[in-house]
């Protein structure tokens, strides 16, 4: 499938196993007018003939895949990221049903940025750190007995959303003098040059605590939306902090 386009979220599917759901996901995604597909590590590798044949022609139709070896990689030039996941995490993010998510995305696409939504493995679903790396989730309101859906299902639902709601928004207009929303790019570089201070400096006592710590830290900011002059701002305040002391100049 092609480069993202303007006016649409890119699907990411993460370490997706069978190749069906991957082409199942590229046909309804055609249905509803979505192009770009991303793929975290299949399970099977890329190309795959398995999903070739149950798209229907949708993959040869929109263009090539896009494969990435993890999730930084794969939404690195996105600026806003959310998670469909059908459980709520130990982590402070908003959370969101398919329509508000969806209105959420497209107002922040409108003001220049792009968006994207992860999808987990079908056994699995996402990682922790995968969803730390994202501004929200989005539940379905799925019945709580059952509520495991086919990834290619939960592609399907969201696309329908996507698509409905694309009928009856008016475009916003940016104004021309605010900073592009950051992307994860940026924000993943502010992430480490922050870790690699603050762990040169001794604040991740007890350090076995690190991981979490971080993570917090990283959910802070995320929510917080950046802009690319904010990041550049940040990382300003990092550098003349860690000269101060004798640190790096990262």
């Amino acid at each position: 499938m092609h480069n993202s386009q303007e006016g649409q979220p890119a699907i990411v599917l993460v370490r997706p196993q069978m190749g069906e759901n991957i082409g199942a996901a590229a046909r309804v995604m055609s249905n509803f007018g979505l192009t770009d597909l991303r793929l975290v590590s299949p399970r099977d590798g890329w190309p795959n003939p398995k999903a070739q044949a149950m798209s229907a022609g949708a993959i040869k139709d929109t263009g090539p895949v896009r494969v990435y070896k993890d999730v930084a990689a794969a939404i690195a030039d996105c600026s806003m990221v959310f998670a469909v996941s059908a459980r709520l995490r130990d982590m402070e993010k908003q959370v969101y049903g398919p329509v508000k998510g969806c209105a959420s995305l497209r107002d922040h696409m409108h003001k220049g940025g792009q968006v994207s939504l992860l999808f987990g493995a079908e056994s699995s679903g996402l990682d922790n750190a995968d969803v730390a790396l994202c501004d929200g989730l989005i539940t379905y309101p799925v019945d709580p007995g059952f509520s495991s859906l086919n990834l290619a299902q939960a592609v399907a639902v969201f696309a329908y959303e996507w698509h409905l709601g694309r009928q009856e928004v008016q475009n916003v207009l940016r104004p021309d003098n605010l900073s592009p929303a950051a992307n994860k790019e940026k924000l993943i570089g502010l992430f480490g040059h922050l870790q690699t201070e603050l762990d040169q400096a001794g604040f991740f006592f007890p350090p076995e605590k690190q991981t979490m710590m971080m993570r917090n830290i990283q959910n802070a900011l995320t929510k917080a939306r950046l802009t690319e002059q904010e990041v550049r701002t940040f990382r300003g305040v990092i550098r003349a902090l860690a000269k101060g002391r004798g640190g790096s100049k990262a």
